[in-house]
């Protein structure tokens, strides 16, 4: 019995071990996951950690008004709402901040100022009118303000406005203080949001500043790209066999557009935040963001016509080489010519110079797009088809039309990056070499010779002047000098110098 109890006891004690072992384990996994998440969410945007940094800066500041005896006297409890202004205010970007802090300042004097005037005017009915009075007002102001944040221009820039003013009202004007309290309660709590706003603006703009309209800007630009870098791709994956594979982190790559389909919420985000910032850099503060967003909207309806691209390069039918190569130049032509032009369009909004030479791409996709066109509706394409390749022939005929689709969206792309140029002011690519130093070479020194030789075309006699055959001899400069006088000489005098 003993011996049975021991290991009985034994075996709890050994199971209660291996729990504690593993609990361990998966306490420890849990701590390196959550260590590799930090470092993770760190290095992939560097600015979240300093934005944090600036978060805690602002609230110390802030908090000093309470050591600070002079200010404390002033303000006593309600110093608080300087603390969370910054709190709800301090965003990750300017525009945001700068959105936040003036909607909070902005609602929180017109809130105050109508509470006291309302809290007057109850004063004045007598004890039984005033809370009914003032029920109504309350009624009023909550009922009106909460219908306006429907309206979807109201509520992308001035909900939180919005939002304050119902909370600063209702206090204000409920509040069972007397006249002079009131006065001094509103003043207080509009000098510490002033105070807190500020604090986080300032800290903002002159630390470490992360603009909205940049991020907007490097966006668009990116997206641009990312379709273009499938466009370029797609004709070398659609005509690979089923023997050629693709490398995983080529198909990741090559799927880079997906990220496009997503990014509406983004764009209008960005947008929004931007109209607030100051000008910064080449971005000016009535900068045409609006653009921006078409731009984006154009970019992403081309996105779409490329998903159902890339399920066609998905699907279980094989194209003969046969099929594929009546039509087969007319999309590469497309294909190519579109993503250049986009990839261009891209670079232009990157560096912010007109896209001049995304028009010679935009015109070879539209010439092949037009090609392509005529061919599937002539009988050359479809004539001598047999049944077995007709949907061969069918699914072929899918990727031209929405290849033809995306180049006319393109060129609506190409359109609108335009008019974002004129609009922004964009500066003009300026040549390698300019028209007038090659219409007109610059005047060389007689013993400097940059360019080695010279090209002279020579007329050789025999039969007809209208049957004289030219040809073309390079000749050192050093082993020919001609005067200046004799360069208007006749053809024959060059023959006898030769």
């Amino acid at each position: 019995m003993e011996s049975a109890n021991q290991e009985k006891q034994g075996g709890v004690l050994g199971h209660g071990r291996l729990r504690v072992r593993t609990l361990t384990d998966k306490l420890k996994s849990k701590v390196v996951e959550f260590c590799s998440n930090v470092k993770k969410l760190g290095e992939d945007d560097p600015r979240r950690v300093l934005h944090s940094l600036k978060v805690g800066l602002a609230l110390t500041l802030v908090s000093l008004i309470y050591y600070y005896q002079p200010i404390y006297h002033n303000f006593g409890v309600s110093a608080m709402w300087a603390v969370m202004t910054v709190v709800v205010v301090f965003e990750f970007s300017v525009g945001a901040t700068l959105g936040k802090g003036l909607n909070r300042g902005v609602a929180t004097l017109l809130a105050a100022s109508l509470g006291v005037g309302a809290h007057h005017l109850a004063s004045l009915s007598g004890q039984i009118g005033e809370p009914i009075l003032i029920g109504l007002f309350v009624f009023l102001q909550a009922a009106v303000s909460t219908f306006i944040r429907f309206f979807p221009n109201i509520k992308a820039r001035y909900d939180y406005g919005l939002l304050i003013f119902i909370l600063t009202f209702s206090f204000v004007s409920v509040s069972g203080f007397r006249q002079d309290e009131i006065l001094e309660l509103a003043h207080k709590r509009l000098s510490t949001v002033i105070i807190g706003g500020a604090t986080c603006v300032i800290i903002s703009i002159f630390i470490c500043p992360v603009w909205a309209g940049q991020d907007l800007h490097n966006l668009l630009a990116t997206n641009l790209d990312k379709v273009g870098d499938f466009l370029e791709g797609f004709v070398d994956e659609y005509c690979k066999t089923s023997s050629e594979s693709t490398k995983e982190d080529e198909k990741t790559s090559f799927r880079g557009y997906e990220k496009v389909l997503n990014s509406k919420a983004t764009e209008e985000s960005l947008a929004n935040f931007a109209r607030w910032e100051p000008g910064h850099g080449r971005f000016k503060f009535r900068h045409p963001w609006k653009q921006y967003l078409q731009i984006g909207a154009l970019t992403r309806q081309c996105a779409y016509r490329i998903e159902a691209l890339n399920g066609n390069l998905n699907t279980h039918i094989q194209v003969s080489a046969d099929s594929r190569s009546k039509v087969q130049e007319a999309i590469k032509t497309m294909s190519r010519e579109s993503g250049k032009a986009l990839k261009e369009l891209a670079s232009s909004v990157k560096t912010m110079t007109k896209p001049s030479s995304a028009d010679s791409h935009i015109e070879k996709s539209k010439s092949a797009a037009k090609n392509m066109n005529s061919l599937l509706n002539s009988d050359l394409i479809w004539q001598d088809t047999k049944v077995d390749q007709l949907q061969e022939l069918i699914q072929i005929a899918t990727v031209a039309s929405i290849l033809i689709d995306i180049v006319n969206w393109v060129d609506k792309i190409s359109d609108s990056v335009h008019q974002l140029s004129i609009s922004a002011n964009f500066q003009n690519l300026e040549p390698t070499v300019s028209p007038e130093k090659s219409q007109k070479p610059a005047a060389k020194s007689p013993t400097t010779h940059p360019d080695p030789h010279v090209v002279i075309t020579v007329a050789e006699d025999g039969g007809e002047p209208n049957n004289s055959i030219q040809t073309n001899k390079i000749v050192n400069h050093d082993e020919l000098k001609v005067p200046e006088s004799s360069r208007n000489e006749n053809s024959s005098c060059v023959n006898r110098c030769d």
